[in-house]
């Protein structure tokens, strides 16, 4: 078991006093077996008026706030707790599913099939062909071994490259560039995985950067983005491309959602003029507590802390 905590910092910033509309945040994580949320809350500046939850379409807990007040700066910032329990690579996927291809079942197949259809124009199949690659040619692929491929040839051929400005690239821009950002390698891995007929969603959280030398976790400062792959027998299983991790390790799952377009952790409006947005910046700090084995018991906190400034 790890104790996570997490401090996210946003501040937009304008010209002159603005006045502001409704504040759409996702930072909650999702409770479950992997991860216990034990402290969560929210603080507004210069105020809000009300505050009220509820959950999506997809069941993630989003926070909707009214800002009465017009200023020049807004500030949001979240801390939030969690215990969490890092799981094993062994997937106990069904025999049935062993190797692919497989079928879904008839019962869950209802379910997952909106999370099986592609989302992004490809009339050449080109993502699907250079999902090919990975299969055995004329016999099955190991299921398990095969979704580990993709996962770490992201990871391994692709640059990984920060951006600030809001959107996605498709599959085929992020292919043709070989780089992009944490969610256009989520997003991509998805698609090749919908080109084979799995499920796949995207899921938005955190990632915690160990303070040690020689990491190479990317994705810190900011929020994160990966994806989950449907497994018979193993359920939503997770894959960080960006990160070359399967899953949850060092991971913090705040929401999951068909499309990274269903999953942007802040949004709202102002009134005023365009030209009056001056910018904004992000601050993600996330600490751990772990015992030490080699000290008196108690916790020594190791920490990640970036700015990124857009």
């Amino acid at each position: 078991m790890t104790i996570f905590a997490v401090r996210h910092i946003t501040v937009y910033r304008y010209k002159r006093p603005v006045a502001f509309g409704e504040h759409r945040l996702m930072f909650r994580p999702r409770d479950s077996y992997d991860q216990r949320l034990l402290e969560a809350t929210l603080s507004v500046e210069p105020g809000r008026s009300a505050e009220r939850w509820i959950h999506d379409v997809f069941g993630n807990c989003v926070a909707l706030v009214k800002i009465p007040t017009p200023a020049k700066e807004l500030r949001f910032e979240t801390r939030i707790r969690l215990d969490h329990t890092p799981q094993a690579l062994d997937f106990q996927i069904d025999s049935t599913a062993l190797s692919y291809p497989f079928i879904y079942d008839a019962e869950e197949l209802a379910d997952l099939r909106p999370t099986m259809q592609r989302q992004h124009a490809d009339p050449q199949d080109v993502l699907g062909h250079w999902t090919r690659q990975f299969l055995n040619a004329g016999r099955s692929t190991e299921t398990g071994r095969l979704l580990m491929t993709l996962c770490y040839a992201i990871h391994e051929s692709f640059t990984y490259a920060r951006r600030m400005q809001r959107g996605t690239q498709t599959p085929l821009e992020t292919l043709k560039l070989r780089s992009g950002t944490c969610r256009d390698f989520a997003l991509l891995m998805m698609e090749a995985a919908r080109t084979l007929g799995l499920a796949a969603r995207f899921v938005t959280g955190y990632v915690f950067v160990p303070d040690r030398d020689g990491s190479q976790t990317r994705g810190g400062g900011s929020t994160h983005a990966w994806c989950q792959i449907y497994l018979p027998g193993a359920g939503w299983v997770e894959f960080d491309p960006t990160n070359g991790i399967v899953g949850n390790r060092d991971l913090i799952r705040v929401a999951v959602t068909r499309d990274p377009s269903q999953a942007i952790p802040l949004t709202g409006s102002y009134s005023g003029a365009a030209a009056d947005y001056v910018g904004m910046d992000v601050q993600v700090n996330v600490t751990t507590e772990r015992p030490d084995a080699d000290a008196d018991p108690g916790y020594v906190e190791h920490a990640a802390s970036v700015m990124a400034a857009g």
